[in-house]
């Protein structure tokens, strides 16, 4: 067997924390170090016996490790991945991978003419739930996708906005929640090549977003709508109907309908509807259930994270995928402010 990879985990919040406990369970990986300045995070450090630093630039005045997780605040994405090009550090940064895109395309740009391989933490896509239903679509059983649809609807209680960042622009369910339902859609359906919006914060009245309308178009002609809200008590979101991440009530509904010339699919159900006989709406329907295995996305992330720096897999979620995921991001935000038709270049 080969080496474990040493990986540090940059930001020991609540995603860094949760990568850190995945890194020390998995065979493939070990945990070089916890880089935060905070003092529960040295004391994290003391607690699972390894080594802790308060920044990059101390870590690598020691040492370095195989790659690093960057798990901090969005706005230090691109001056933490920078760091770990400049050292030569491959660099798994959580999404979205900046918080600017002329700086994030930079960065990008930058590691890819250094050779240090960066990826995005889209970990939505290593769920083997996802992998099967891009097969069904990529094998033509629903034929031409036509239509697309994803809701994201949940309610977050009042104490979440304790926090003051969460009331303010720049949080909000679109950069926070939309950005995973998008590179998914991105990932199953095409390229969005232009978006219209409309958005509300009618009801808690912050200036932040909190109902966003999305309507896409798909380069391959497919047109998709989004209805994000989290002000609505509703079982019909990726968190609640996945049960990927156990904090969240599951329910047995759906939270993405794609719709082809042959048949229509729904995650996470899995459930490919098609004709029994003839395409028709007078035909009968013929319902195929799907099973995926029930592995934790973060961990086989951390997986292929692992193999990426052996050299025996590329990413499959790059840094310029999640570049082209937060084009599409800023494009619903410059179409909600406008009111205005948007092309994503």
């Amino acid at each position: 067997m080969a080496r474990a990879v040493n990986l540090a985990v940059l930001g020991a919040g609540l995603i860094g924390k949760r990568h850190i406990e995945h890194i020390i369970s998995e065979p493939e990986a070990e945990l070089y170090a916890i880089v935060d300045p905070s003092p529960d995070s040295k004391e994290l450090a003391a607690v699972k016996r390894v080594k802790w630093y308060p920044n990059f630039a101390a870590m690598i005045a020691e040492g370095k490790p195989d790659g690093i997780i960057v798990a901090t605040p969005n706005q230090m994405h691109v001056a933490n991945g920078n760091e770990a090009i400049a050292a030569g550090v491959p660099a798994l940064i959580e999404k979205p991978i900046a918080d600017d895109l002329g700086e994030g395309l930079k960065l990008v740009e930058s590691g890819e003419k250094a050779g240090v391989a960066i990826l995005t933490g889209h970990h939505r896509r290593h769920n083997p739930m996802i992998q099967r239903a891009k097969s069904i679509i990529e094998q033509g059983r629903l034929g031409r996708i036509v239509a697309v649809h994803g809701f994201f609807w949940l309610m977050k209680p009042d104490d979440y906005f304790d926090v003051p960042w969460r009331r303010e622009v720049g949080a909000g369910p679109v950069l926070l929640n939309l950005i995973h339902d998008v590179d998914l859609l991105r990932y199953l359906c095409g390229e969005v090549e232009a978006v219209q919006a409309f958005q509300s914060n009618a009801v808690r009245n912050y200036p932040v977003d909190e109902t966003t309308v999305v309507i896409l178009r798909f380069a391959n002609g497919a047109l998709g709508t989004i209805n994000v809200s989290d002000t609505v008590v509703g079982p019909w979101s990726w968190e609640q109907t996945t049960g990927e991440n156990s904090v969240y009530p599951r329910t047995d509904q759906t939270c993405y309908h794609i719709g082809g010339t042959h048949g229509s699919l729904s995650v996470p159900r899995l459930e490919l509807w098609t004709n029994e006989v003839k395409r028709s709406w007078w035909d009968s329907f013929k319902v195929e259930r799907h099973i995926a295995p029930d592995n934790d996305p973060l961990r086989l992330q951390i997986q292929q994270f692992c193999q990426v720096i052996r050299g025996q897999e590329k990413p499959l979620v790059s840094g310029r995928e999640g570049l082209m995921t937060l084009k599409v991001i800023d494009a619903v935000k410059r179409a909600a402010s406008s009111g205005e038709l948007v092309k994503v270049d």
